[in-house]
């Protein structure tokens, strides 16, 4: 498995204001999605000029900001057993993964509270 990004990500309800602070810190939007899930209903990826990178999700539901390590993998299906096999659990209550063509992820929590938001790119091939 090789790490392919990793980064912090704030999962927040107030994105759009998020996003303002961060661009005036330097970075702007390079990825954004939207309408992913029904659990998050907006994903946009950021960079500043030194190359460093911030992620941030809308999720409407959230009473305040999380902050996450977003970690993206070549090798979805091995990071998750190999952050399962570290006593990390799935976030989600129903175990689910979230997937789509461009790519999957789901929330890990650790066993002392932190996050890693673990997902895969998926590309198209040519």
């Amino acid at each position: 498995m090789k790490i392919t990004t990793f980064n912090p990500l704030v999962v927040t309800a107030n994105s759009d204001d998020l996003i303002g602070l961060f661009e005036e810190l330097g970075f702007k939007i390079t990825h954004e999605k939207k309408e992913l899930d029904s659990v998050a209903s907006r994903d946009v990826r950021m960079k500043d000029e030194n190359g460093y990178h911030v992620d941030i999700a809308q999720v409407d539901q959230l009473p305040r900001d999380m902050t996450e390590i977003r970690m993206n993998v070549d090798d979805f299906d091995e990071a998750y057993k190999l952050l399962e096999s570290n006593g990390f659990k799935n976030t989600r209550n129903d175990g689910s993964v979230s997937e789509d063509k461009t790519g999957k992820g789901v929330g890990m929590i650790s066993p002392s509270g932190y996050i890693i938001a673990l997902a895969q790119h998926i590309k198209e091939e040519n």
